[in-house]
This record gives structure tokens, C-alpha cells and sequence, in this order.
């Protein structure tokens, strides 16, 4: 246990120097973790051995991948049925440009530029395509943009941009079996229950300081999460519906809302991000710096060409417009999956996963610390240490005392 223990204190450190790092520099946390993962990994491997850090051990995976599941369980949870009602084609464009635009883009890249095999070049595509819910949904929070309008809509986006890339996937490499059936039905059949039974189970035995409510989420999504992994797709997947069809319930309760954040930002998400970061091979880097520039370029380049112009046509603000197109070229969550999936299925060799996962964590860190840094929509935030709450109030005489059209809130 003493291993556990001071290899858990390491991380812990790792995750409050990247804190005091993100205040620091005033950029979002998920953004100091992934880069004091990199260096840490960089650092301690190279005065200690590479194997330092633990990246590899049964519960730090646990940790990594349970705080992906609960992120996205959030992130999901935020979103706003009736925005999506109201701005359903603005979602529904913006997402499968996102997606369409970098898979297409990025797989001629790399079949052309790189001479990569054609269905290396499609994985590529693929991983490239995503959006990271996972960073986008933390920025969201950092900022309190996650209880606007627009926040909601971006993250609809990115719901639209991560299920066509789940689906490309799936349809492309992933083995349709019999598996699968069973986990789309028992997944719709849970979608269908749970918006019925969660608020009548919470009202019946919730409010204890037993936390039964937490307990009853984490079962169903571990739950979920299982069935997704044996039938050969992701957890994430059903953890982000699962936060959509909840979002009613679990998402207008603040009380517990907060109580998951703490759990989850405070233990969870650094372990996830942090072990994000470790995977950037720094050597594989320098020995092929211009193949990475070539698809991280091809990923941004493609992403703005086809998103800009979208939120432009839905007349969003030229700010609005840009740090949406830039959220929305970070990659995190499913384009490592995907890049992992090709390594464990053949498709890609060590190289070229290595490459991949550099540029795909270089997505997640070069767009939104140009977002944060040139184009945050201030007006839609509130003053500094307002709560949640009072953010749209404290938005309203900013929003005055712009030129901003009304619509400055889609996405």
C-alpha cells in the first residue's frame, strides 16, 4: 500500500500544481493538466524511469476512465431540452460540419501528405474529427458559460460532432455483432426508464446523507459502461445520453450537481487529464515534427473552414462565431479512443498512434488557449465571483451595451 499511496500523493501533487498553474496563467484547468502531464511524463521519465508515473496501473485507468464517464455524465446533464428544441438546425449543422469537414480533410492529409494507408488515413480521420466534450465542458464551467444559452448550444454541438464520430467508427472498423443489438437495446430500454423512475426513486429515498443518489447514478453508469466495453464500444457514449435524458432531473438539482463537481474535479478529472498529457511522446515528436504540424494543422485548418462559416450563416457575433469554431476543434475523449482502437486493432502502427495522440492532444490545448485568450465572449460571463446564478442576470446589461444582435446566442 505504500506504493499506492505515495504514487496517489504524486498525482494529487501533479493536479495542485497544474491549479495553481491554470490561476497562474489564467487558463482552464483541464489545459494546465494535460501540459503537467506531458512534462511530468518528460521529466520524470527521464531522471527516473518512464514508468514513474504509474500510467499503466489498474486503478489509476480506473480513476482516468471514471472520471471521463462522470465528466461526460455532466456535461450531459447540462444541456438544456429546450434549447434544443429551439435550436435544433444550428446544433444539428454545426455538429456534422465539425465532424464531416476535419474527417474528410484530415484523412486526404494524411493519405497524401503523409502516405498513409488508406485505412490508416481514415482512422486518422476519424480521431481527428471529434470534439472534446470533456474540455469543452470543463472551459464551459471554468468560465460559467455552461448555464448560458449559447454554452448549451455549443455543447449540443459537440454531442452531434462525438455521435457522428462514435457512428464513422463503428460503421468503418468497429464489428457489428450481436453484442451490439444487445447494448443499443438495453441502452434505449434504460434511456427510457430512467427519466420515469430517477426523480421518483430520489423523492422516495434521496435527501439522506447516506448520498444514495450518487450511489444510483454511479451504479447505472458503471452499469452501462459495461455493457458498452463488452459489446466493443466506449463508455463515455451512454454516459453522455444518460446525462441528456436525466438533464431535468439530476441537472436542475444544484445541490447534487455540486456535489458530483467536487468528486469529480477535485479526485477524478485530473487523474484523467493528467494521464491525457503522458501519453504526448515529446521524442516522437522531434523525430516527426512536420507529420504532427501536418495534422494538427489539417484538423484546425478544417474545422474553422467548415464551422466559421456555419455560425456566420446562424448570425452569430463575430467573437461568438470564432471561440465556437475554436472549441470546437479540441480533442480529447474519443479521438484518443479512436486512435487507441486502431493501435489495438492493427490499423495504425506505434508511429502513427503516436503522432495521432500528439496531435489530438495538441487540438485539445492550442485552440482553446487561443479561445481563451483572444476571443472569450466576456459579455455573456458574469463579474468575477458571481454564482451561477447570477449569471445571466450580470450578462443582460453587457449584452446592452453591444453591438450584438439578439441571435448572439446560437451557436
Amino acid at each position: 500500500m505504500t506504493d499506492i499511496y505515495a504514487l496517489a500523493a504524486l498525482w494529487l501533487g501533479l493536479a495542485l500544481a497544474a491549479t495553481l498553474l491554470s490561476i497562474w496563467l489564467r487558463i482552464a484547468t483541464a489545459m494546465s493538466e494535460i501540459v503537467i502531464g506531458t512534462v511530468a511524463q518528460l521529466a520524470l521519465g527521464a531522471f527516473i524511469g518512464g514508468a514513474v508515473l504509474g500510467t499503466d496501473q489498474s486503478w489509476i485507468k480506473f480513476l482516468a476512465s471514471t472520471g471521463a464517464i462522470l465528466l461526460t455524465f455532466l456535461a450531459g446533464a447540462e444541456l438544456d431540452p429546450a434549447v434544443l428544441r429551439t435550436q435544433w438546425k444550428e446544433t444539428t449543422t454545426v455538429g456534422l460540419v465539425a465532424f464531416f469537414a476535419p474527417f474528410l480533410g484530415c484523412a486526404a492529409a494524411a493519405y497524401w501528405l503523409l502516405h498513409w494507408s488508406v485505412d490508416a488515413s481514415w482512422l486518422a480521420g476519424i480521431a481527428l474529427s471529434t470534439t472534446s466534450v470533456a474540455v469543452v465542458y470543463a472551459v464551459m464551467l471554468e468560465f460559467g458559460l455552461n448555464k448560458t444559452s449559447y454554452g448549451k448550444t455549443v455543447l449540443a454541438a459537440c454531442f452531434i460532432n462525438d455521435l457522428a464520430t462514435v457512428i464513422a467508427l463503428g460503421l468503418m472498423f468497429s464489428p457489428f455483432t450481436y453484442r451490439t443489438l444487445i447494448f443499443l437495446a438495453v441502452s434505449v430500454a434504460a434511456f427510457a426508464v430512467l427519466p420515469w423512475i430517477t426523480p421518483r426513486f430520489f423523492r422516495r429515498f434521496g435527501n439522506r446523507p447516506s448520498e444514495l443518489e450518487a450511489k444510483f447514478l454511479l451504479l447505472t453508469l458503471f452499469g452501462l459502461g459495461a455493457l458498452a466495453a463488452w459489446a466493443d464500444s466506449e463508455a463515455v457514449l451512454p454516459a453522455y445520453v444518460m446525462g441528456m435524458v436525466l438533464a431535468g432531473t439530476v441537472g436542475k438539482d444544484h445541490a447534487l450537481v455540486r456535489r458530483l463537481r467536487t468528486v469529480t474535479f477535485g479526485l477524478l478529472t485530473p487523474f484523467y487529464f493528467i494521464r491525457a498529457g503522458s501519453f504526448v511522446s515529446v521524442p516522437a515528436l522531434i523525430a516527426a515534427p512536420i507529420a504532427f504540424l501536418i495534422l494538427l494543422s489539417a484538423k484546425m485548418i478544417t474545422k474553422f473552414v467548415g464551422v466559421f462559416p456555419v455560425t456566420r450563416a446562424f448570425k452569430s457575433p463575430m467573437r461568438e462565431g470564432l471561440y465556437t469554431t475554436l472549441l470546437m476543434s479540441t480533442g480529447l475523449t474519443f479521438g484518443s479512443i479512436s486512435a487507441l482502437f486502431g493501435l489495438s486493432h492493427g490499423i495504425v502502427t506505434q508511429d502513427q498512434y503516436s503522432l495521432l495522440i500528439a496531435a489530438v492532444i495538441g487540438s485539445a490545448v492550442v485552440p482553446t488557449l487561443i479561445a481563451n485568450a483572444f476571443f472569450l465572449p466576456h459579455h455573456l460571463i458574469g463579474p468575477a465571483g458571481a454564482a451561477p446564478g447570477e449569471e445571466a442576470a450580470a450578462a443582460k446589461p453587457a449584452r446592452a451595451k453591444t453591438a450584438a444582435p439578439a441571435t448572439g446566442t446560437k451557436a
